[in-house]
């Protein structure tokens, strides 16, 4: 896979895992922020408010630089762990996966549980579309009206997405390309006569 595109999933998923007598409801979702993270979860918690346990893992960023796996109140490594481990033989990002335990009155053990939560997480991803995301970079333009053919044409051959444009006296554009062509559309457009060019953070 390009080192500019990555593995997420197109939309949220539910499934349910029993072992023994313990019930695992497992969710899964698309989340670009930890702010999202933290509503999904606290919505979990308020829906199931008297389940045993609410174990999750998440990935966040097109390599899932930033991650977290928690074991809420399950033996250390248990459950969060086996939970990231399937997004990570996955490959996949962007996600969140939440796993409510209902305690069925029987232990599974270390070995039990480490397996119970690991298939309930393969279970769910089975599940969701898979879908290759790019990673993209915003560049926006100003130019005046009287280059705008050469800035056009640079933009019909490149194909950058266009955010947003206003044509006036000076001309703004803000435009979106995947990293990996974003050096050539930027030298392009940059040389171009009074265009300014920038990327937008």
């Amino acid at each position: 896979m390009a080192a500019d595109s990555y593995k997420t999933i197109a939309r949220a998923q539910e499934t349910t895992y029993r072992q023994l007598s313990s019930k695992f409801l497992t969710y899964a979702y698309p989340v670009e922020t930890e702010a999202e993270i933290k509503e999904y979860l606290d919505a979990l918690r308020k829906k199931w408010f008297d389940a045993t346990h609410h174990c999750y893992a998440w990935r966040l960023g097109p390599h899932g630089e930033q991650f977290r796996a928690n074991d809420d109140g399950e033996p250390s490594s248990t459950a969060g762990k086996p939970i990231l481990g399937q997004l990570l033989s996955n490959e996949i990002t962007n996600c969140l996966v939440v796993v409510v335990r209902y305690f069925g009155g029987t232990k599974l053990g270390v070995p039990g549980l480490i397996a119970a939560y690991k298939e309930s997480t393969a279970q769910v991803l089975a599940e969701c579309e898979i879908v290759e995301r790019t990673v993209d970079v915003v560049l926006k333009v100003e130019f005046s009206y009287i280059v705008m053919n050469d800035i056009m044409r640079i933009v019909k051959d490149m194909q950058p997405k266009v955010l947003s444009q206003e044509f006036d006296n000076l001309c703004t554009m803000h435009l979106s390309i995947r990293e990996s062509e974003s050096e050539q559309l930027l030298g392009r457009l940059s040389k171009v006569e009074d265009a300014c060019v920038d990327v937008v953070e």
